[in-house]
């Protein structure tokens, strides 16, 4: 049984997410986007471990569940940001697709870890 968000596999994944996404804005954002597209892609990006560790300490799985949807909900948005920066010319295709297996993994992760809440839901918890 985890005690701490800070062991389950989809924060772990998520947090190299966020921080890969902050590496990627300090070397590739010019300082006029400073306050527009740089800090939208940071604010979703953060928002993504944010949601699993706020939905983790509610200890009720119907709010876990939505904490875990909201932060699916902030990676996509992330990807938008993303493909937004490419269009723009901040960052290229290969970044993109360097980024993309990565965002795959923890949609795959948020999405298994919400099957679990709700699998656990309907039965006694074993833990996760």
């Amino acid at each position: 049984m985890h005690t701490s968000f800070t062991e389950l596999e989809v924060y772990k994944k998520c947090r190299e997410f966020r921080m890969k996404i902050s590496e990627l804005i300090k070397s590739n954002f010019p300082k006029e986007e400073k306050y527009l597209l740089r800090t939208q892609l940071l604010d979703s990006s953060r928002s993504v471990t944010a949601n699993i560790a706020e939905g983790h300490g509610r200890y009720y799985y119907q709010d876990n569940i939505r904490f875990c949807r909201i932060a699916r909900g902030s990676l996509e948005e992330s990807m938008e940001h993303l493909i937004t920066a490419y269009d723009e010319k901040y960052i290229t295709k290969e970044t993109i697709q360097s980024i993309k297996p990565l965002y795959e993994s923890c949609v795959k992760l948020i999405n298994g870890y919400i099957k679990y809440l709700r699998k656990s839901k309907k039965g006694k918890p074993d833990g996760y």
